[in-house]
């Protein structure tokens, strides 16, 4: 598998993602190994300083499975928003690979089968940060 890209993420996402991880009940936080990893190994950095470019939480971004040249486009949002039309939840696998990629990265993740697919980010068209909104 290739290495993982580097991600970006703003100290507030953070902060509210961890916390949510920490309320969950033992047998769901310990499917979300994978989000702890990456929240690991992410660059941090405060809202004000976030690159425009970069998939924050209620970002709306595009992407491509390169499996099968899907594009979908989803806003990542925190559980309690998800299940609406158009989103995708932090805490499913594609929410948890797409947080803190650039446009034009790729990440392969795990599916639920097992496969892996690998996303590409095409567009970020709408970012909290970027548009002002810090505290989103």
């Amino acid at each position: 598998m290739s290495s993982k890209p580097p991600i970006t993420v703003s100290r507030i996402d953070l902060a509210r993602i961890e916390a949510l991880l920490e309320r969950l009940p033992a047998a769901e936080a310990a499917n979300l190994d994978a989000l702890r990893a990456e929240l690991d190994r992410a660059d941090v950095v405060e809202p004000t300083e976030m690159p425009a470019h970069t998939v924050t939480m209620n970002s709306v971004v595009t992407f491509e499975d390169e499996s099968n040249g899907e594009k979908l486009t989803l806003t990542l949002v925190y559980p309690a928003a998800a299940g609406a039309p158009g989103t995708v939840s932090i805490l499913a696998p594609v929410g948890s690979a797409l947080l803190g990629l650039a446009r034009g990265q790729q990440i392969d993740w795990p599916t639920p089968d097992g496969r892996k697919r690998r996303l590409k980010v095409l567009e970020i068209t709408y970012q909290p940060e970027a548009a002002g909104h810090l505290h989103r």
